[in-house]
């Protein structure tokens, strides 16, 4: 059965891989075998990491950069990733960004920036490695990330909201064309974690505390939380497993 999730061989894409939950997801990818490229914008970032992400795996994590907003540089950079492996098995879609905004101030702008990160560009992204696997008949993983804000209308986040419930319907949707090429497409929807994209909000010790006695489990999540879903996903485990989107939440959505 522990042969089932050994990534050894693989190589995974994780965008967003640098911080918060996708550092936490692409650590557990090395830790499993897999040699993991991270990928973001800001590349001094994305090295630091990767370096400090190989000492603790013992494993191959590779810093890359990457516009996630730009369609050229997705494409070029599925080819480059490609070039240095030989192929793809796994991508996790893990960029984050979120503007908290009443909805009768939220702007044009605001709308764009947040829909474009967190549901545009997740499909394009899907789509550049999904072709990669089709043309190569790679049997693949993609793993979107969508959240709690998937199924709940949070306050002054409407944007995220929206795009989060895409996200669930993008991942069926793809799970249903891209089956019959062996590639499984699921989600995984992370509750309310400790990351640098949630540190304004959580900063407030009375906001924690809430948090915490809405939580079955009694606590928030840190991104080791989901390391063993990601494994999961992303290995021979899941094989038949796709359009899902599993919960990562402690409970959150039983109360």
């Amino acid at each position: 059965m522990k042969n089932l999730f050994d990534l050894t061989g693989k190589a995974a894409i994780v965008v967003g891989g640098a911080t918060g939950l996708g550092r936490g997801m692409a650590t557990a990818l090395a830790d499993a075998g897999a040699s993991v490229v991270i990928a973001s914008r800001r590349i001094e970032t994305v090295e630091a990491a990767a370096r400090e992400m190989s000492a603790e795996t013992g494993g191959t994590v590779i810093p890359m950069q990457l516009d996630v907003t730009s369609l050229p540089a997705i494409r070029t950079f599925v080819d480059q990733v490609a070039a240095r492996f030989g192929h793809i098995d796994i991508l996790v879609n893990s960029a984050g960004l979120n503007i908290r905004k009443s909805a009768l101030e939220f702007e044009e702008a605001d709308w764009d920036r947040v829909t474009d990160v967190q549901l545009k560009y997740v499909f394009f992204m899907d789509q550049a490695v999904g072709r990669y696997m089709v043309e190569h008949k790679i049997r693949g993983r993609i793993i979107n990330v969508g959240s709690l804000n998937s199924v709940l209308g949070l306050k002054n986040m409407v944007a995220y909201c929206a795009s989060k419930g895409g996200i669930v319907q993008l991942t069926k949707a793809l799970a249903n064309e891209w089956a019959q090429y062996g590639i499984c497409v699921n989600a995984i929807g992370p509750g309310y974690y400790f990351t640098e994209m949630t540190e304004p909000l959580l900063k407030d010790p009375a906001v924690v505390k809430g948090f915490e006695q809405r939580i079955p489990a009694g606590r928030l999540g840190v991104p080791g939380d989901l390391a063993s879903t990601a494994v999961y996903l992303a290995s021979d485990a899941s094989s038949y497993v796709t359009g899902q989107i599993i919960y990562v939440d402690g409970g959150w959505l039983v109360n």
